[in-house]
């Protein structure tokens, strides 16, 4: 019987891949790895069915364009349109976040177009087939990159199992007016009878602070006032956190002669890691979609892949969706939220352009390298 303490995580990895160096995020590293895996793929796919490899290249500038403009854009006209539309500059401030999947799917379909018009010998459904398989893995890729940033994430869960995201919490303790050595979170041992089925988990943050001129009685004064304004205070902190406002703060405070070492014990959230559940949802997608692949290669109707992949990656996305939090919140008023009313149509078009493809049946013979 798995022990109750492991039944749940405290998830608050840091979002830059090397410490000290924030330019370089995980996000960032899985977005451009689906890119450049993505390339390779396509290049042997093409090899594979005689085309010319070096169309990829020219593919991958139409697919880097749209997915960046296409995703940007869709957010800032289906999340938050008035915020930006009213500062129209920081539509180009992408490194702050803000990236929407469907207008990045709207966009990559027009630029496919426009790839396909200006690229004799290819038709528009032949290379959208082949687009939408490494797309899927690029997707799961990116999803993995929303956990790593602990975003996008999923609805308490009500019981003990589940993420509790401190990466946020951390950051605001962070900002703390003391001489910080670091913050971190972590899963105490200790609390296991503090667990009640609630979702309601026990968390510690250990904050290291170097000693300088502070005696214990201002750093206790200090940390009664400041650390319980950031655990209770904070929207980030009351969307992950369960600390009791009406309660004092549960801490102590060891001295470790150049440093005190204080221990907070409070409380998390456990929510569902969607993040983790879309991006394996994503990677199967792929998987199934290149086997097919490799076993039909040219026999495959055209736009049915498109068709396939539209059904099954947004309706994936509509049903996740029921787990994750929303993003805005004009969503708390709709009866599905922005992300599945956009999938909808999208699913709808997919299920019309697999029965088109299916009528229509095999474009051609199969190849004589695919015999082979």
């Amino acid at each position: 019987m798995m022990h109750a303490v492991l039944q749940y995580i405290v998830w608050s990895p840091n979002p830059a891949v090397f410490s000290g160096f924030d330019r370089l995020r995980w996000y960032s590293l899985f977005f451009a790895l689906g890119f450049i895996i993505s390339q390779q793929i396509m290049m042997y796919m093409f090899r594979k069915e005689g085309e010319d490899e070096r169309l990829v290249d020219k593919l991958t500038i139409y697919m880097v364009i749209a997915t960046i403009l296409g995703a940007r854009l869709g957010h800032v006209l289906f999340y938050e349109p008035q915020k930006y539309l009213s500062n129209p500059l920081d539509i180009l401030k992408v490194w702050e976040g803000g990236l929407a999947s469907h207008g990045a799917a709207i966009a990559i379909l027009i630029a496919l177009w426009l790839y396909a018009k200006r690229t004799p010998g290819q038709s528009y459904l032949w290379v959208v087939d082949r687009i939408v398989i490494v797309v899927a893995m690029t997707g799961a890729l990116i999803r993995f990159g929303n956990l790593m940033n602990s975003e996008i994430g999923g609805k308490a869960t009500g019981t003990d199992s589940g993420f509790v995201f401190a990466r946020e919490t951390e950051e605001i303790l962070e900002t703390l007016r003391l001489p910080l050595e670091g913050v971190s979170a972590y899963k105490p041992d200790d609390r296991e009878a503090e667990l009640n089925g609630s979702g309601v988990v026990p968390v510690n943050f250990e904050i290291l602070v170097t000693k300088g001129g502070f005696e214990e009685p201002e750093l206790r004064e200090a940390i009664e006032r400041d650390v319980k304004y950031a655990l209770t205070r904070f929207r980030s902190s009351q969307k992950y956190m369960a600390e009791d406002v009406s309660t004092p703060l549960d801490y102590t405070v060891a001295d470790k002669g150049n440093h005190y070492v204080i221990t907070v014990r409070t409380f998390g959230i456990a929510k569902y890691p969607t993040q983790i559940y879309e991006s394996l949802s994503y990677l199967v997608i792929f998987l199934l979609l290149f086997i097919g692949w490799t076993k039909y290669k040219s026999r495959i109707p055209e736009g049915l892949y498109l068709g396939l992949f539209l059904i099954s990656v947004f309706g994936m996305r509509f049903i996740w969706e029921f787990l994750k939090e929303n993003q805005v919140e004009f969503e708390e008023e709709l009866t599905f939220n922005m992300g599945q009313a956009l999938s909808i149509p999208l699913v709808l078009g997919g299920i019309l352009l697999t029965l088109y493809a299916l009528k229509k049946g095999s474009p051609k013979a199969p190849t004589q390298s695919e015999v082979k």
